[in-house]
């Protein structure tokens, strides 16, 4: 299981379809450092793990759509995750894992946990 916390990463969505003033596909992303409530006393690579009561209060990459979602009918909201490990609990919630399904620009769009964390890069290296 690829846990997901703190350092970098996020989720991306596509088509979050916002007004502009008609509507038009944009991508939705989720970044993972403005996750709020993280669990902070558990670190994983030195960044809290998140748990599924985890949410991002902002979500980036639609701004031109001022006009809001058409599901929504709001930009920029906030992402959560609807999925999550069934082995693994993170202060009585279920982990996040990269590949967990979230409901992106508070329910325009389902995205899902793609991009991996920094220590993907910096902790495989072999000196």
């Amino acid at each position: 299981m690829l846990a997901t916390h703190q350092w970098m990463g996020g989720a991306l969505a596509f088509p979050d379809v916002c007004k502009m003033p008609f509507p038009f596909p944009f991508f939705n992303l989720g970044l993972r450092p403005m996750t709020i409530p993280a669990c902070w006393h558990i670190l994983l690579y030195g960044g809290p793990m998140h748990n599924l009561f985890a949410k991002t209060p902002i979500t980036l990459l639609d701004q031109p759509g001022v006009l809001g979602g058409i599901i929504s009918q709001v930009f920029m909201q906030m992402q959560r995750h609807i999925t999550g490990s069934f082995t693994l609990l993170l202060r009585g919630g279920p982990a996040t894992r990269l590949t967990s399904l979230a409901v992106q620009n508070r329910m325009n769009i389902i995205g899902f946990e793609c991009i991996p964390g920094l220590h993907f890069k910096f902790f495989n290296f072999k000196f």
